[in-house]
């Protein structure tokens, strides 16, 4: 299975693509697509679902994990996630992939273990699953390799569920 993870954002969207071979879970891509926040939002919103579109048809995944916003204590914050989640979410629907979302705590769960772990500790534990030499860097793009990572993790159980829901 090939995993696009993406940490959106509308200033800084972290994106992360993990493909499992065999037993081993390698990072193929990671990185972040940015806007300027001078720009008018429209322009903005058009650049990254343009950048989106690009990506998902460079990188062809299976299924694109997508960071839920679950909480936010800035509404404008939580307004401008909302609204680059929304664009990824709809290019990979668009682009025929599975789509699924996870919160921050599932996320963390599901790559280190605890629903409360550091940052630092998510870098470490996504660097250690991937054998990389250096934790990831940016952040955006290391939380985006936990979202890809969490989906490879839970992929297996989402699909058991959704067989034992379409039995009669």
């Amino acid at each position: 299975m090939f995993v696009l993870g993406i940490d959106p954002g509308l200033t800084r969207c972290g994106y992360g693509a993990v493909v499992r071979e065999g037993h081993v879970l390698r990072a193929v891509s990671a990185g972040v697509l940015t806007t300027a926040p001078t720009s008018p939002l429209p322009e903005r919103l058009a650049q990254l679902q343009s950048a989106l579109r690009a990506l998902v048809a460079e990188l062809a995944p299976t299924a694109v994990a997508v960071e839920r916003v679950f909480f936010q204590v800035n509404a404008r914050t939580a307004m401008s996630v909302g609204q680059a989640s929304g664009l990824a979410l709809a290019e990979a629907w668009a682009a025929g992939c599975q789509v699924a979302e996870y919160t921050a705590n599932e996320v963390k769960q599901a790559v280190a273990g605890y629903g409360a772990a550091s940052k630092e500790q998510v870098q470490r534990m996504v660097q250690a699953q991937l054998g990389l030499a250096a934790r990831p860097r940016p952040p955006d793009a290391a939380d985006a390799l936990a979202l890809a990572l969490c989906h490879h993790a839970m992929a297996p159980l989402r699909a058991r569920l959704a067989a034992a829901e379409a039995r009669p």
